[in-house]
């Protein structure tokens, strides 16, 4: 029987997500490793409050922390901007973030709005006026600007960081190090991932929420190596007349429901499901991870995030799974570096390093999306890299 849980593990698991950023610890490791003796980093953060929030606590990224002034905020909606200058406390505030990077010439800047149409664009300006950025997810719309980002980062040996902070929690990483160097489940051979499949089922379920879980595919499995799938709208096969907008854009989507399988080296195989109607039976959104000995559970909407399945054989009366939490302390790996994301990437500019959570990876989330609608639309296999960099929903 599947693990089950009630409406007080959903609220209480909803909270916990609602900080899973943990974007204000780890000052003091930042402390440590700062020069006290040298000016303090000029901070910037860039949001649009007339069109949302500023995604999950991007904004006070820079709070708290020694060694950053925060020096300006740029927000497109008047209001929206006054009211969070004042909230952030900060001394200066534009209408126009380009106007800002002029002006201010920040070392870091925080792409905080969760609408992803305006990605490219910003956090191209910001990389060309000489800042590391860390930015709300889905860092881009298509490969082709991932490509473009991931040129302009290099050429100016700059760090940006990508908000799929699922990686850097100790629960997953530990369940890695259990996977892939204790056994914990024999070998690896298959994942089965599920969407959250409210009522973004399908193709913004795959983009909003289901990036993360490709982010996780790739820590566990490497780099995919093709993509094979069907997405449908209204019980049909989709086309580019399907392709649609949604609140938070991601770019195109299309679709109610998603599936996609996904080939990895070694052997390993993955599935990505997103219908409406299968939500009750698969339960929370996450992944399942299949091993020739043992299967564990991520999920990523309640505490604790990682359940291991212990198998009884089948009996006349049937069968009976157990699961139990796992116990990241038991893991024989060496303890996790405890940073959060942010602090991470800013470790990572001092180190010159990639973060954990990178535009690289973040990039790769975008592009196992978008081979889902590549294979959809052209009804064979999509290989990684994909050929057409654009988005395979705008032709």
């Amino acid at each position: 029987m599947r693990q089950r849980f009630t409406p007080r593990d959903r609220t209480a698991g909803w909270r916990i997500m609602k900080r899973r950023h943990f974007l204000a610890l780890g000052s003091a490791a930042l402390a440590a490793a700062q020069d006290k003796s040298a000016a303090p980093l000029k901070a910037v953060v860039i949001g649009h409050t007339g069109r949302g929030d500023y995604g999950h606590g991007l904004d006070r990224i820079f709070s708290n922390r020694p060694g950053i002034e925060l020096v300006a905020l740029a927000d497109a909606d008047e209001a929206g901007r006054k009211k969070m200058a004042e909230a952030l406390k900060v001394p200066r505030q534009y209408a126009d973030y380009r106007e800002m990077l002029e002006k201010e010439k920040p070392a870091l800047v925080s792409v905080a709005m969760r609408q992803a149409d305006q990605h490219r664009d910003i956090i191209l300006a910001a990389l060309k006026a000489g800042a590391h950025v860390y930015a709300e997810k889905p860092v881009t719309r298509s490969p082709a600007e991932s490509d473009e980002l991931i040129a302009a980062a290099e050429a100016g040996k700059l760090r940006v960081g990508v908000a799929h902070t699922m990686r850097q929690t100790k629960f997953i990483r530990r369940l890695r190090d259990a996977v892939k160097q204790e056994g914990l489940i024999g070998d690896l051979v298959e994942m089965r991932a599920y969407g959250k499949q409210d009522a973004r089922a399908g193709g913004e379920d795959l983009m909003v929420l289901g990036s993360h879980l490709m982010d996780l595919l790739r820590m566990f499995a490497g780099d995919p190596l093709w993509c094979s799938a069907r997405v449908l709208s209204g019980g049909k096969d989709i086309t580019r007349a399907d392709a649609r907008r949604v609140k938070d854009d991601v770019g195109p989507v299309a679709g109610d429901e998603v599936f996609a399988q996904y080939a990895f080296p070694n052997g390993v195989n993955a599935t990505f499901t997103s219908a409406n109607r299968l939500r009750e039976t698969t339960g929370h959104w996450g992944i399942e991870l299949h091993g020739s000995k043992g299967v564990a559970r991520i999920n990523c909407d309640i505490d604790p995030n990682v359940f291991l399945r212990r198998t009884t054989a089948w009996t006349k009366a049937g069968r009976a799974d157990t699961w139990a939490p796992f116990d990241p302390d038991a893991v024989k790996a060496p303890e996790v570096h405890k940073e959060d994301p942010v602090t991470d990437w800013l470790s990572a500019i001092r180190e010159n390093r990639e973060p954990e959570c990178s535009l690289r990876n973040g990039a790769w989330a975008v592009e196992m999306v978008c081979a889902v609608y590549a294979s959809a639309l052209n009804g064979s296999r999509a290989g990684f890299p994909l050929k057409e960099r654009k988005h395979p929903l705008e032709g």
